[in-house]
């Protein structure tokens, strides 16, 4: 057996060490040390393949395996005499104008307010030189022994709930210990995984609220009816269970309809949130169609029958034929049940063309129950009796809906949705093109600006300097923070080594979504509604 040492020291200039072990063989065995100032490799060349023994794996909370691997070999990177490392979040544009802030909160929560411990740096060591990744000991022992294993870093946030333009700075991240100065980069991975994934599915329920407030102007009396006509499908739809529940309670700062139970835990647990969804019987093709074919018409009676005194009920109409079931069934066999109903009983069908299916519902029901015409000329089902679609709803099909509507003379409540993978799902990093990226950085007492500017993508160029957000003449910027006083800076400082600076209450992140906001930040998804011809003949 023969062996080679490799070390470098950061006086003297570095020698790569992946380049080191490159195209070496699995039968090779390599055992990493490093320092803050130095690195060594050894290398152990065997021409027997080794079985190693891996240790038990803990699960999912070790913070310093919640990374890239890669990440474990950036601390000797930085120049000689680093000291600090800043860095921060936006969204670089994407398919809307601006975002809706949600979510960092529960990862600062979840995540930061439980310190690494030995057991945790011997499992990360372990796991990550078994990815042939160097592991640097030492900089893990400092943080649990100088810091009681809390990340020593300072997070500054915009406050959650705050609709603004994409390419503003959202956070903005520092460590608070020159010796551990990578560390900013370090957890780059999880905090922007928490921050891109809840603000873009937020934003996306935000700018599906901005078509049906845009709806209800044009075709209803009944604005307040906002917050109920969006609910959330998405459970079964989604990637995780962690996901259902960021995406859920994003999806909450805007309506408060919900069957996603684990966004309504997280916004519970997260933001101290009462009650913050509801929701109501609903049914199920294998109730129904365990009755059998031509028993259909007891089904939903049995429906109502047994939720009476719920106040809903939401009857699946497409089990079989779903005109039929709209025409025959409700509309007469069981007319007058539902007349007397006390409450509101919905026909929901669950499969077809959204827009026409939704529309001929809505007309179908009106046929046989009648109707009435509110103040603008739309006709209006009564109170008891309403439409709801919750197949294949997407910011697309939604505006599609409400034009087909208004086209037909129809206000826009007669229909309420459920939104599936189209609110929790069909989205990812590049929706809103999120990216975290260093800023600036103190070597030797002085601070340099930094930024990231590739020829080959210019919206990848990223911000110089340490960053303030600040909003003048009702517009927000982003800003050299040395040039604005504290009292202006927007940016919250939220977290601090391992304590948590300030927790937003749940009715607030839904105040701010709600402000007031220029028509520049949603005029995308209403621009079809705008501009389709005002030719809707109203009865």
């Amino acid at each position: 057996m023969g062996s080679t040492m490799i070390s470098s020291n950061r006086r003297h200039g570095r020698t790569n060490s992946n380049a080191a072990i490159r195209g070496m063989s699995p039968g090779f065995l390599a055992q990493f040390s490093c320092s803050s100032r130095n690195v060594s490799i050894t290398v152990f060349a065997s021409h027997e393949r080794r079985e190693t023994s891996m240790p038990t794996i803990s699960g999912f909370e070790n913070l310093i395996l919640n990374t890239d691997t890669y990440k474990h070999c950036h601390h000797t990177l930085y120049p000689q005499g680093t000291e600090y490392v800043s860095s921060y979040v936006e969204s670089r544009g994407g398919i809307f104008p601006a975002t809706m802030f949600v979510g960092l909160q529960a990862y600062i929560q979840e995540r930061l307010l439980r310190p690494i411990t030995l057991a945790d740096i011997d499992e990360a060591e372990a796991v990550t030189r078994a990815q042939g990744m160097p592991f640097c000991r030492e900089n893990w022992m400092g943080i649990l022994n100088d810091h009681g294993g809390f990340l020593p870093v300072e997070i500054e946030a915009v406050p959650e709930g705050t609709v603004l333009p994409t390419r503003n700075v959202l956070v903005q991240v520092i460590n608070t210990d020159p010796k551990y100065h990578w560390v900013t980069s370090f957890f780059e991975t999880a905090l922007l995984r928490a921050v891109w994934y809840p603000t873009t599915i937020g934003t996306v329920s935000w700018m599906c609220k901005q078509i049906i407030k845009e709806a209800f102007a044009r075709t209803s009396d009944n604005p307040d009816l906002l917050r109920f006509q969006l609910h959330d499908y998405g459970a079964r739809g989604v990637s995780s269970q962690e996901s259902a529940a960021l995406g859920g309670l994003a999806h909450l700062v805007n309506f408060n309809q919900s069957d996603t139970v684990p966004g309504i835990l997280a916004a519970m647990k997260y933001y101290n949130a009462v009650c913050p969804a509801n929701s109501g019987p609903n049914s199920e093709h294998a109730g129904f169609t365990a009755w059998g074919r031509d028993q259909e018409v007891d089904a939903l009676r049995n429906m109502m029958n047994t939720y009476r005194d719920a106040g809903v009920v939401l009857l699946l109409t497409d089990s079989y034929d779903h005109e039929n079931a709209v025409k025959n069934i409700l509309g007469k066999e069981l007319k007058a049940e539902i007349e007397n109903f006390p409450g509101v009983v919905c026909a929901r069908p669950d499969s077809g063309d959204p827009v026409q299916v939704t529309a001929d519902t809505a007309e179908w029901l009106m046929d046989a129950f009648g109707y009435e015409v509110n103040s603008k000329g739309f006709k209006v089902l009564p109170r008891y009796l309403r439409v709801v679609q919750g197949d294949g709803i997407t910011l697309d099909t939604l505006s599609e809906i409400y034009m087909e509507l208004e086209r037909r003379g129809m206000a826009a409540e007669n229909a309420i949705f459920g939104m599936g993978g189209g609110l929790l799902q069909h989205f990812n990093r590049d929706t809103l093109n999120f990216g975290q990226k260093c800023n600036a950085v103190r070597v030797n007492g002085e601070w340099r600006d930094v930024a990231k500017q590739p020829t080959g993508a210019s919206f990848k160029v990223s911000k110089a300097g340490r960053l303030a957000l600040v909003k003048r003449d009702g517009e927000y910027r982003t800003v050299r923070r040395d040039s604005v006083s504290p009292e202006e800076n927007l940016l919250q400082p939220v977290y601090r080594n391992g304590k948590l600076l300030k927790k937003w209450d749940f009715s607030e992140l839904i105040e701010r979504s709600e402000a007031e906001v220029r028509e520049e930040y949603y005029y995308p998804v209403i621009e079809q509604m705008r501009a389709q011809d005002s030719a809707a003949v109203p009865a």
